[in-house]
């Protein structure tokens, strides 16, 4: 038998992707170990399991790392109020850093030589899953998509589910998923399809009591209460799901969008953040309650910039884990509760309360002085006009 190249860790989903690329590797080879990430997708994994050993892999982790993804990857961006260009809420570009962190520790763990991807070279994933092992003393072979040899190196979806019809692991896709000329990734976080076809929504539930999601200083949410049944969550991750469940069963945080990728060119997305969207305008409420307006004029800088920066596929860089720090300094005072609702599609805020507001009502009073000197307002708009 020829030498084995090394092991190589292969970051596995079941699908056509992960599935050719452990056949590809098993044949430039290399020894496939394939880990599977749990990040609260509905997927059958011992089914994903079974045919990652049939196509030849030597071993096969099933991590769940959803609660970290939530605590350590989600809770940040919650406290950033991340968005990308204004409308993406980041899920699976959070996802990817956690899944490539473990698939990392998996490879110490194991003594493996590599770690590999199935992501192509057109989106955000290559990025990545590739920097991490380049911060470690971990090589990354190339994914077959840049270098699969002449002989079968796929230009198209089509040449791919062809190539892996000729190796037996065609017609296989892990429960829950659909052959489609598209990209479908689900998580905790959400839902996305990039596809070029229409989008099928379901349809919306009848209106549900109001959840009251609870922010604490260094403000993460610590619990949510439904006030109409009294249901109340207080773990990270139960209460997520739980938020998930109210909010997508209403529609709220599907978008439809045309985005700009790290590599140049727009892409259409799909994606659906249902506890994402009602937690973003949680957040936002209780901050803009209880932030300095300077400080929050800064942190609104620092967003942007973290919210390219993780889309890009630089969570694990310097510059990222700076902004991380920054951001969670300014959420000292973010404490309190909001009220809100959700209902077709839409969150609404109903109230709040923090003992850090920042809002004085007799100071803002039509109706009482307070300590404000009325005559004040006069040098105050002839120094504003002198320019």
């Amino acid at each position: 038998m020829a030498q084995s190249k090394g092991t190589v860790i292969l970051a596995y989903s079941g699908g056509l992707d992960t599935s050719c690329i452990l056949v590809w590797l098993k044949e430039q080879g290399y020894d496939v170990i394939a880990y599977l990430a749990n990040i609260g997708q509905k997927e059958d994994f011992e089914a994903a399991r079974k045919k990652a050993l049939a196509l030849g892999a030597k071993k096969v982790y099933i991590e769940d790392i959803s609660r970290e993804f939530v605590e350590e990857f989600i809770w940040p961006a919650v406290q950033a109020n991340a968005l990308y260009e204004d409308r993406y809420l980041l899920g699976t570009a959070l996802a990817r850093p956690c899944i490539a962190r473990k698939q990392v520790e998996i490879a110490q763990r194991e003594g493996a030589h590599y770690v590999a991807h199935g992501a192509t070279g057109k989106p955000c994933f290559n990025t990545s899953f590739s920097l991490l092992g380049f911060l470690c003393p971990i090589s990354v072979p190339s994914p077959y998509w840049e270098g699969w040899g002449q002989r079968r190196t796929p230009h198209s979806r089509q040449q791919l589910q062809n190539a892996a019809t000729d190796w037996g692991c065609a017609g296989q896709e892990p429960a829950g998923t659909e052959p489609a000329p598209s990209m479908v990734f689900r998580g905790i976080l959400g839902y996305v399809r990039l596809s070029l076809s229409s989008f099928l929504s379901s349809s919306l539930a009848v209106p549900v009591p109001v959840p009251s999601p609870i922010c604490p200083g260094p403000c993460v949410p610590v619990k949510v209460t439904n006030t109409g049944d009294g249901a109340t969550c207080s773990s990270a991750l139960e209460l997520f799901v739980y938020l998930n469940d109210i909010a997508g069963k209403h529609g709220v945080g599907r978008i439809d969008i045309v985005e700009n990728r790290f590599v140049g060119m727009k892409s259409r997305g799909i994606y659906e953040t249902p506890a994402g969207t009602i937690l973003y305008h949680a957040h936002l409420d209780i901050e803009a309650f209880t932030m300095d307006r300077e400080v929050r004029k800064i942190k609104q800088g620092l967003a942007l910039k973290f919210s390219e920066l993780v889309y890009n596929g630089f969570w694990h860089s310097p510059e990222c884990e700076f902004l991380r720090h920054c951001i969670g300094c300014s959420q000292e005072p973010v404490v309190g509760t909001v009220r809100l609702s959700v209902f077709k599609g839409q969150v609404y805020i109903l109230g709040r309360e923090s003992p850090r507001s920042l809002y004085n009502e007799e100071l803002v009073s039509m109706n009482v002085q307070g300590d404000y000197e009325p005559a004040d307002a006069t040098g105050f708009i002839n120094i504003n006009s002198l320019r």
